[in-house]
């Protein structure tokens, strides 16, 4: 259970500057409206003392159009305005009064991403126009944050392990809270959660000084979601390939024989108005499936394993304890998954903007197993050119998660602005073994590993579940240049893991000495032989 103030995800953008007289001197009380084209949703506020404003919790993305109004001086408008996630775009106004004939119209606009007064620190903005312009072939958003110049390419920043990272979608906790494996949901699948066809915006942060933003000394990686606009729009899209795609040989020597390198991505995206300029909707869903060869190596061809001896060791297992080892070669591994989000953007009111967001991620991969931890020797089980496990010492790695979100953004008045969250985010890990339930033995040949039969030693009533719950509550108040922000971010934790790795016996100890406490570990083939 924890309560602080880090850990956290911004989900907007904002707009400020200043409307002014022709003689500079600041103009308060000036009307400045800011209307996203798209949607027509339109947020509002008038400038301070000294002509100041600032119009936060806005929209991410564009066009906007933004109209300073005064009496007594001449309305002037700028258009065609794009504001980036998590940054401050400025507007500089000056106004004429209407009874002087106008040669131009003075607006300056500070929309620069590098050099920006309205930059809380070093970041990186992938705005919509980038994301739809990136290849991709995983069509992953790591293909975005790798555009951070201080990425190794993968989700290490600055030096720091991945772990070390806050990654948030839509300002949900998107992190992986026990700290296993990949840092992100789906990591293990080798999956994303959200898809790449629902991806609006990307920001990744490194030192931020907004209070706003914080729990992590890696990066805080920061993705909203698409939302609907007053357009019907429908996309739907499907990307293929197989191993005709793929290189299979080094010189004139096939790498892999007959390799499945089947996969497929097709989705679709709908979004539109439920009450036009008022309620908008998004909905994606997405499937994937991928074919792999369970193995890269071969008996009697790239590995020492001799196809004869696995036949032997399959034949004693079958006739003696009428147990299946699955094959040894010539086996695929499938990795498969479904996303799906929904989301609702509601216009309550020229003050108030709510949003609520669901996704869902059920994804599956299947492994072999442990590739070293407790191995014979420790020199691992392959597949390598050492060793062979049979395939049904292998697994099947499953994550599910469920994701709930609600987002109120305020503007109480030109001073004061407040943004409610609360999500809900349900972790579901666990893992389904190929075996049935036996004993994990590992057979040994020449000091290393030769194969490795029977149940996969980590994947016994393996589970993890992670529910975590976060309400945050930001409230703003601006006094001339300045503005205060002040607020609470709560974040509970609960967790159950479930891991039993010597349900079967003590695996790993020599059966010569260690059988009767379950040790199934052999040195050599003819002592498993002999013994079974």
């Amino acid at each position: 259970m924890s309560f602080s103030l880090l850990a956290q995800g911004v989900t907007t953008s904002e707009l400020a500057g200043s409307v002014s007289e022709a003689d500079a001197a600041g103009l308060e009380g000036a009307n400045i409206v800011a209307t996203h084209e798209p949607s027509g949703i339109t947020y509002g506020t008038t400038s301070r003392s000294g002509g100041v404003f600032n119009i936060p919790n806005m929209r991410v993305g564009g066009p906007y159009t933004i109209t300073v109004s005064y009496i007594g001086y001449k309305t002037q408008t700028e258009s065609n305005v794009t504001l980036n996630l998590g940054s401050s775009a400025r507007l500089n106004f000056s106004l004429q009064q209407e009874a002087i004939e106008m040669a131009g119209v003075e607006v300056v606009g500070e929309q620069d991403d590098v050099m920006n007064s309205g930059r809380t620190g070093a970041a990186t903005y992938i705005g919509a126009d980038l994301v739809a312009a990136m290849p991709s072939i995983k069509r992953s958003t790591r293909d975005l944050t790798r555009l951070d110049p201080r990425s190794d390419g993968n989700f290490s920043f600055g030096g720091r392990n991945w772990l070390y990272n806050n990654i948030s979608l839509d300002g949900s906790y998107f992190n992986n809270p026990f700290g296993l494996d990949d840092p992100a949901p789906g990591g293990q699948t080798n999956s994303e959660p959200v898809s790449y066809d629902a991806v609006e915006q990307v920001q990744v942060s490194i030192a931020p000084f907004d209070v706003r933003e914080g729990g992590f000394t890696g990066a805080g990686i920061n993705t909203v979601t698409k939302s609907g606009t007053n357009d019907l729009q429908v996309s739907v899209y499907s990307y293929a390939r197989n191993e005709s795609f793929v290189g299979n040989k080094v010189g004139d020597a096939e790498v892999v024989a007959d390799p499945s390198l089947e996969f497929s991505q097709s989705g679709i995206s709908v979004s539109g108005p439920i009450i036009p300029n008022k309620l908008f909707f998004f909905i994606n869903m997405e499937n994937e499936h991928r074919n792999d060869p369970g193995t890269n190596y071969y008996a009697d061809k790239s590995s020492r394993v001799e196809g004869s001896v696995m036949q032997q060791i399959s034949n004693r297992m079958k006739d003696v304890y009428n147990y299946d080892t699955g094959p040894w070669e010539d086996y695929t591994h499938n990795t498969d998954n479904v996303k799906f989000l929904a989301k609702l953007d509601w216009n309550i009111s020229d003050q108030h903007n709510l949003t609520l967001r669901y996704n869902k991620l059920d994804a599956s991969r299947d492994l072999p197993p442990h590739g070293f931890v407790l191995s014979y020797n420790n020199t691992g089980r392959g597949p390598n050119a050492s060793s062979l496990p049979f395939k049904n010492s292998g697994y099947q790695i499953n994550n599910i998660l469920d994701s709930y979100a609600l987002e109120l953004n305020s503007m109480f008045s030109s001073k004061i602005a407040n943004r409610f969250f609360v999500s809900k985010n349900v972790f579901r890990d666990y893992r389904v073994p190929f075996s049935v339930d036996f004993p994990t033995v590992e057979i040994g040949e020449a000091g290393a590993t030769y194969t490795t039969v029977g149940h996969e030693p980590f994947s016994i009533h393996n589970i993890l579940d992670q529910d975590v719950l976060q309400v945050t509550n930001n409230l703003t108040y601006y006094m001339g240049q300045h503005a205060i922000t002040a607020g609470f971010n709560y974040e509970s934790f609960k967790f159950f893991n479930s891991f039993n790795i010597f349900r079967h016996g003590v695996f790993f100890l020599d059966a010569s000495w260690a059988m009767f406490l379950g040790g199934t570990t052999f040195s050599t083939i003819d002592a498993f032989m002999a013994a079974t």
